[in-house]
């Protein structure tokens, strides 16, 4: 909202300078967005009468005026204006005026010598027409200062409103607001009621009372239709960002500016019938103001006569109703349109209008006769004319419940000891009714007190008007203390810092997908839609951390980027109850950097799952399983003690080939809730005595996982053994098609003493007899 500063202190005055006023409305929540001078800076310009012109004796298109500026003898001024006449009244600037581009000086102009300068609104720095001189009204006072005059030394004030505060897009709201901040005495206009004097009763039927429950009528007839708008509404409206128009439209907005209250002129005479206020029926239209024509949707608001729409109700009236120069019986109109009525109705047009933007937010249904009242009292003293009664049809309207407000609570959430007394006076001075019962307050908000409904709102509005500036600064007095750290969990933020420690880095991305890459990774998934989607391709949640990794290596090989390991650590939504922490990650390209020291060599499925056991600390069973997304050649299901943890594999090459990817990429996806518990670290001292290592060659079913028999031998083993793995796996010569020798590292150590032969072998046969048996695995001969 902007509004020009004169007509502010016209209303409240406190004693404070422009930029500690607009201080105290931004402290108060009324932020101040601009303040900007009403015009640009210039001196020694006056209000001049042209009394003579004619013809420049050397120039076809110059003009030698001569002017009277107030003083005793008209002056001389050469002009090239060609709208430059006798008789007008302009504004004139002085030798030794400084304007905003040029400074005037006496000079010949082609052998005429020229004692200032006749202005248009260009040189001025003002708006409006510069073709020719800014043509003056007539009653423009010879002689006075162009400044002053036009009160050109005025500050627009432009505010930058919440939703919630739609009681201060007036300046009654405005005034209201900073009289209970600075205490200064309001003077609002006196608004007395007006006495009809014709007979005439405007007709109205209310046909949607729940979306209008007040609508006010009033005819009044024989207005003056040459009546002219007076200078200063024309600047206040003007200062306001709205254009004069005609005498009763000027009224109208002014009484919008002022008390808050839409309302709309209709021409009497163009009604047919009585008014109605409805929702609009199925393929209506209206030809609004703006020359546009709206389609009619059946939950808009009309205002209509027997013939059809005459305004769309709270945005914009239409153009076969409206008021014309030469319209002498007009229909003013004020009304309570509820906001949910209104919401949406003019974007939807792709409309933007003052009415709308106040009715949407709330305008106050008290003031709705008072507002009435006001325009015909404005109307009557600019255009004249008889008023007939107001007409009203009312409903129930909105109810203002009483809040409790407890004064102990108030100090709690405040932090602060609050006067009681003023903490009332305060609130009155908003409008509320206050009641105080022993430690509490019990307020009633006013009718133009939308956004006051619970308790936590009366708080607020305690602590803004105390002053958020008077608050005193205290630091936190909260007591410090260690957190216990579980040792047996990996934090979330160690894995991320793991993960980077392992040459990945990590990517964040949408929760939000497309649904057809969700199935196309897994068919059988069943992604959650959402209700309102930003887009088409993000109008699910995710079921897996993988396409958005993928998307992030296309990204990333489009701009030439040939290595690529990332990882995502965030959640996936199976159902609305089910929505597990996952951790992706991705390696695609070379293992290492390129460089001089080694051959470039791909990543594979084994440098990925190492880069896992490194994360996590121990191995991880791959067991053989199939997965829509991964190669069925390279791909395994990964466990820990017996549970399915996530999948390990390159990408499938169906996916492959319908993403144009240049090679697969590996892939894995963890359940962090299991891989994030571990054993508690315990001390062990270091063994002083030899450590025994046995190689183990065992013959098996080339289809058994390396994996199977390894947790056979470790299940078999001892507590002197410190370490079982696979370093050789043998496929040929001496060995049949359908087998394979895997190579087994046995080590084994005690902290207390040297191990015996006989311990040793002990250890072994348990460990062959366990092969034997649950692998059917034997020893190479």
């Amino acid at each position: 909202m902007q509004f020009p500063e004169s007509w502010l202190r016209s209303l409240v005055n406190p004693a404070l300078d422009s930029s500690q006023l607009a201080h105290a409305l931004t402290m108060a929540g009324l932020e101040v967005e601009a303040m900007t001078p009403a015009a640009p800076p210039f001196n020694n310009v006056v209000v001049a009468e042209i009394l003579s012109v004619k013809k420049h004796p050397d120039a076809d298109r110059l003009r030698v005026c001569e002017v009277n500026v107030g003083e005793a003898a008209p002056v001389t001024i050469v002009c090239g204006a060609p709208n430059a006449a006798a008789g007008l009244k302009v504004p004139c600037a002085r030798p030794g005026a400084k304007l905003p581009d040029l400074e005037i000086k006496v000079a010949k102009v082609r052998g005429v010598e020229s004692f200032g300068m006749l202005c248009s609104t260009r040189e001025l720095g003002l708006e409006g027409a510069a073709d020719g001189l800014m043509v003056l009204p007539d009653d423009a006072p010879v002689g006075k200062d162009f400044r002053e005059w036009l009160n050109l030394d005025d500050t627009l004030v432009t505010l930058k409103l919440t939703p919630n505060r739609a009681d201060c897009l007036s300046m009654q709201g405005l005034v209201r607001e900073i009289g209970a901040i600075t205490g200064v005495e309001v003077r609002l206009p006196q608004i007395a009621e007006v006495a009809s004097s014709i007979d005439y009763t405007l007709p109205v039927r209310v046909l949607a009372p729940e979306a209008c429950p007040l609508y006010l009528g009033r005819a009044v007839r024989g207005i003056d239709v040459q009546a002219k708008t007076p200078r200063w509404m024309v600047e206040r409206l003007e200062r306001c960002g709205i254009r004069p128009l005609l005498a009763p439209v000027d009224i109208t907005n002014y009484v919008m500016l002022e008390l808050g209250q839409p309302m709309h002129a209709f021409a009497l005479t163009r009604i047919n019938g009585s008014i109605e206020v409805r929702l609009a029926r199925p393929g209506e239209k209206l030809e609004l103001l703006n020359g546009q024509t709206a389609e009619l949707a059946p939950d808009m608001l009309v205002v209509a006569d027997a013939s059809g729409p005459l305004a769309l109700a709270g945005i914009m009236g239409g153009l076969s109703s409206s008021v014309e120069r030469f319209t002498v019986d007009v229909v003013l109109e004020a009304a309570f349109f509820a906001p949910t009525a209104i919401a949406g109705r003019a974007r939807r047009l792709g409309l933007s209008t003052d009415s709308s933007h106040r009715f949407e937010r709330g305008v106050d249904f008290g003031a709705t006769r008072q507002a009435m009242e006001r325009a015909t009292q404005l109307l009557i003293e600019i255009c004249g004319g008889r008023p007939g009664p107001i007409t009203e049809a009312k409903a129930e309207l909105p109810q203002r419940q009483p809040i409790t407000l407890r004064l102990e609570r108030l100090k709690r959430v405040a932090g602060i000891e609050f006067d009681t007394d003023q903490v009332i006076r305060n609130l009155a001075a908003l409008g509320a009714i206050v009641e105080r019962h022993d430690d509490r307050l019990i307020v009633t908000p006013p009718s133009f007190r939308f956004d006051l409904a619970i308790e936590e709102d009366l708080i607020e509005e305690a602590v803004r008007l105390f002053g958020y500036d008077n608050i005193p600064a205290k630091p936190p007095a909260a007591p410090s203390r260690m957190l216990a750290q579980d040792e047996t969990r990996l934090a979330d933020d160690t894995l991320r810092q793991m993960m980077v420690d392992l040459d990945y880095q990590e990517v964040i991305t949408y929760s939000f997908v497309d649904p057809s890459w969700e199935t196309a990774l897994d068919p059988e998934s069943r992604p959650l839609p959402l209700a309102n989607p930003l887009a088409s391709q993000m109008s699910a949640m995710r079921t897996t951390l993988w396409g958005g990794l993928i998307e992030t290596l296309r990204h990333n090989l489009n701009r030439q980027q040939e290595r690529v390991r990332i990882f995502e650590l965030g959640r996936v939504y199976a159902s609305l109850d089910e929505q597990p922490m996952r951790l992706g990650g991705l390696v695609y390209g070379n293992l290492q950097p390129e460089q001089w020291g080694t051959q470039p060599r791909r990543v594979d499925f084994f440098d990925l799952k190492g880069d896992l056991e490194r994360l996590f600390g121990h191995a991880l069973e791959a067991r053989r399983g199939a997965h829509s997304a991964l190669h069925p050649g390279q791909s395994a299901e990964l466990w820990v003690d017996g549970q399915a943890v996530g999948w390990i594999g390159a990408l499938h090459p169906r996916l492959v080939q319908s993403l144009d990817l240049p090679a697969a990429p590996v892939l894995f996806e963890l359940d962090t809730q299991t891989l994030a518990w571990r054993d508690m670290p315990r001390h062990a001292s270091l063994s002083r005595f030899p450590q025994v290592r046995r190689d183990l060659a065992f013959v098996l079913d080339a289809q058994t996982p390396a994996g199977e028999l390894l947790a056979v031998l470790r299940g078999a083993a001892t507590e002197q053994v410190q370490s079982i793995d696979v370093f050789d796996d043998y496929r040929g010569k001496g060995i049949a098609e359908n087998q394979k020798s895997l190579a087994i590292r046995v080590l084994m150590q005690d902290t207390e003493r040297t191990l015996t032969d006989q311990e040793v072998e002990e250890a072994v046969q348990k460990l062959v007899g366990a092969a034997l048996r649950q692998c059917n695995a034997s020893l190479r001969a």
